[in-house]
C-alpha cells in the first residue's frame, strides 16, 4: 500500500467529464507536486479503486453521465471495492444546503464549490492529506496489535511436551526446552528459580541422605 505523510506528494483522482474545469484542477493539483490519475467519467473513476494501489485522494465533479460524483462516494463508502483510505472531495456548481447533506451522507469527506479559488482546493487538500495519513498510521497499529494477539492466542493452545524431559516440539518439528520456545515465541523471561516442592523433594532430600 502506499503510504503518505502531510507535505508529501499523493496519487489523486480527478474525475470530471468538463475538459476546461477537468484540465484546471489537474494543473494546480500537479503543479503542488502531486501524481494526478486522469478520469472523463465515473465509471473509469471507480475503476480505479479496483487497482492493488488506488489512489488516496479523489477530486470528483457531482455531475457526470452515468456514474455522478455522489454515486462513486456512495459505492466507496458501503462496498469492499478499496481496503486503503480514501479521501473524497465533491466539485459541485450547487452550494443548496440539501445537496450538500446529501454529498456528505454519501460519504463525501468535503465539497468545492465551482467556480473555485485555487487557494479553496489547495487547503483541502492538505486537510485530506492530514487525514489520510492519520487513517495509515492507525491502519499500522492494528496490524501490529493483531500480529501479537495472533502469538498470544499460539500459546493459549496445547503445545506437544514431552513428559520426560519436558521439551516443546516446534513446527519444525525440533524440540526445545519450555523457556527457550517460550521466550522465541513471546517476551516471557525465566528467572531459573528453584520452586518449594523441587527445593523439598530433589534439593533438600539430599542433605538427609547419609554420608
Amino acid at each position: 500500500a502506499r503510504h503518505s505523510r502531510p507535505g508529501t506528494a499523493m496519487r489523486i483522482l480527478i474525475a470530471d467529464d468538463e475538459p476546461v474545469t477537468r484540465h484546471l484542477v489537474e494543473a494546480k493539483v500537479a503543479s503542488w507536486g502531486h501524481e494526478v490519475v486522469i478520469c472523463e467519467n465515473g465509471r473509469a473513476a471507480l475503476a480505479e479503486f479496483e487497482h492493488d494501489e488506488p489512489p488516496s485522494m479523489a477530486i470528483l465533479d457531482w455531475v457526470m453521465p452515468d456514474v455522478t460524483g455522489v454515486d462513486i462516494c456512495r459505492t466507496l463508502r458501503q462496498g469492499p471495492t478499496t481496503s486503503t483510505p480514501v479521501y473524497l472531495i465533491l466539485l459541485t456548481a450547487n452550494a443548496a444546503r440539501d445537496d450538500v447533506i446529501e454529498g456528505l451522507e454519501a460519504g463525501a469527506d468535503g465539497y468545492i464549490v465551482k467556480p473555485f479559488h485555487p487557494e479553496d482546493l489547495r487547503v483541502r487538500l492538505e486537510v485530506g492529506i492530514w487525514i489520510v495519513a492519520l487513517q495509515q498510521v492507525l491502519a499500522q497499529r492494528v496490524d501490529v496489535l493483531e500480529t501479537a494477539l495472533s502469538r498470544v492466542k499460539q500459546l493459549q493452545g496445547l503445545l506437544p511436551i514431552f513428559a520426560y524431559c519436558k521439551k516443546v516440539r516446534d513446527d519444525q518439528n525440533y524440540w526445545s526446552q519450555v523457556d527457550s520456545y517460550l521466550a522465541r515465541h513471546s517476551n516471557l523471561r525465566f528467572s531459573h528459580g528453584i520452586c518449594p516442592d523441587y527445593y523439598a523433594k530433589v534439593v533438600d532430600s539430599q542433605f538427609d541422605e547419609p554420608v
